[in-house]
């Protein structure tokens, strides 16, 4: 009985199929965008919602709803970045992107077609999720950042961002260079997958052993620590600079906490670690150059650990 319905369903709505299709592609964007997966999912829902409070007649007139709604996606998300920093003076401690396990990060391909970009300034979806990426795009304009996301990533023309952005092509195409630029001047040279992946699983070694030594020959003398618990997990630290206070600060975690369990997993794209103790969880991302590591990100917030902590 429901067989011969649905053809005449998808007739009165042919473009149900390709609209409900957009999700993944608007989850891309807004995330990147957003550097958290929590908001790019409300920026998604509220973007169906305008969809959907349109009359029928009113979305056939719109050639490519894909577009529509990436584009009202995206305004949504400028708008969003535009009162972030107010949200973000307000919020406990250092404030770190939403991290993402191996099964949330299965991104689509991007967008097909749309602008020729050179080579030299292509962003691959693996490396614009990585963490320290991310991090470098909090340090943008709302307008950098959608310029750059929107043309570098997913390859929208200069004139499409202009649309979303309200500037002129132009001024989109000097946004997106100086946000390439500030990528360029904060990135470290390649290192081979595996390297990093040998880097982190030595650190996790060296942090169950409590060896002070092996920890500060893994990190830069210069190296970094930046925790989030957004006051929800312990104490508020300010970020930790030094291979020897990072050493010590690791050390000391597993003297106080032995029972802490340590296991390696896909964080961002990237070799990370996730140490564990009851309901107590903490996700750690790294940035790798060469042989040592140059910065590292512990997410306590449980806010952002719902995809982490569901099972």
């Amino acid at each position: 009985m429901n067989t011969p319905s649905e053809p005449a369903h998808d007739r009165l709505d042919p473009s149900l199929s390709a609209i409900m299709s957009e999700r993944h592609q608007l989850i891309n964007v807004a995330y990147r965008l957003l550097g958290s997966l929590a908001d790019a999912e409300d920026v998604v829902q509220e973007t169906y919602a305008r969809w959907y409070a349109m009359s029928p007649q009113q979305q056939q007139a719109i050639d490519s709803p894909g577009a529509w709604l990436t584009k009202v996606a995206s305004r949504i998300c400028l708008d969003v970045l535009g009162s972030a920093r107010a949200r973000r003076e307000r919020y406990v401690g250092e404030w770190i992107p939403e991290p993402l396990p191996a099964e949330r990060t299965e991104w689509i391909n991007g967008r097909s077609g749309g602008a020729a970009i050179d080579p030299a300034d292509r962003i691959t979806l693996d490396e614009s999720i990585n963490m320290a990426f991310l991090v470098v795009l909090e340090s943008m304009t709302p307008a950098q950042r959608v310029a750059f996301i929107l043309h570098d990533v997913f390859r929208y023309s200069f004139t499409e961002v202009a649309e979303i952005v309200g500037r002129t092509p132009a001024a989109c195409r000097q946004l997106a260079t100086s946000a390439r630029r500030r990528i360029r001047e904060s990135q470290a040279p390649a290192t081979p997958a595996a390297q990093r992946a040998g880097v982190v699983r030595e650190f996790k070694r060296a942090w169950e052993a409590q060896d002070i030594d092996a920890l500060i020959g893994l990190l830069a003398p210069d190296a970094t620590g930046v925790t989030d618990g957004g006051g929800l997990a312990g104490a508020v630290l300010p970020p930790i600079e030094g291979a020897k206070r990072l050493a010590r600060l690791f050390a000391g975690a597993i003297g106080k906490v032995p029972d802490l369990r340590i296991s390696e997993h896909t964080v961002n794209g990237q070799p990370g670690l996730v140490a564990r103790l009851d309901d107590f969880t903490v996700v750690l991302a790294f940035d790798v150059a060469g042989d040592r590591i140059q910065h590292i990100w512990a997410v306590l917030n449980p806010e952002k650990l719902r995809p982490w902590t569901a099972n």
